[in-house]
């Protein structure tokens, strides 16, 4: 019987390696897996590299990771967001590595890991310092920059909805960069708001195939009617 759930923050943060690439999704404090992200800070796998589209706020979940000195390496769309004073302080201290990528860009590297698409071209940041190093092509007469697929060894994701298969449903924005990263990540581990019976979540509202998910982990709040 195929059965992902897990029972305790242990089992979902599991066999996670010292210098793994970890994405996590979120978009500001929407969507966020903050309980998974306290696992992991639990767990104590160091070395990481952290895909995510902004980089910590004040000095939990994500920027007290990285005040903790275990993330080597940030990939993100927004590392000043409010109140980043961890971030800042770290990578003015040349403690911690940046990759600046756009949001749209962040997004589909990791589309595109997930679609088993090795790179594709994109005319966002030519023509810019964000463009150095990278592999430039003119097609029809316009400027594109050569873009690498973004894998991670794990991705940590908040979903509203799951059943024991890993079928997954977000709520409303909560979506954002949740199921790309599932798809992009060789271990994808999901805190859920709510467990449901399998056949509860209709088809069309299963946002994530099981197949893309490993272990869930239920954290309940919110009110299921509020979907």
């Amino acid at each position: 019987m195929i059965n992902k759930i897990v029972q305790s923050m242990a089992d979902a943060m599991a066999g996670i390696q010292d210098g793994s690439v970890v994405l996590i999704g979120g978009f500001g404090a929407v969507g966020q897996p903050n309980a998974l992200v306290d696992g992991l800070i639990e767990q104590g796998a160091r070395d990481l590299t952290v895909a995510v589209n902004n980089a910590g706020v004040g000095r939990v979940g994500l920027a007290r990771l990285m005040d903790l000195g275990r993330v080597r390496r940030v990939i993100c769309s927004f590392p000043r967001s409010s109140d980043p004073v961890v971030f800042e302080s770290l990578y003015r201290a040349g403690k911690i590595e940046l990759e600046l990528v756009p949001q749209g860009t962040l997004a589909e590297r990791m589309h595109a890991a997930g679609a088993g698409i090795p790179a594709f071209f994109t005319k966002t940041a030519a023509g810019t310092l964000l463009a150095a190093g990278k592999e430039i092509r003119e097609f029809e007469g316009e400027t594109y920059v050569m873009e690498k697929a973004l894998h991670g060894d794990v991705a940590l994701v908040e979903a509203w909805q799951a059943d024991r298969w890993g079928n997954l449903t977000y709520k409303q924005s909560g979506r954002n960069f949740n199921p790309v990263m599932a798809m992009a990540s060789r271990l994808t581990i999901v805190q859920s708001q709510h467990m449901v019976e399998l056949g509860d979540i209709p088809p069309e509202n299963v946002h994530t195939p099981g197949i893309f998910v490993d272990r869930v982990l239920h954290v309940p709040y919110g009110d299921p009617s509020g979907f």
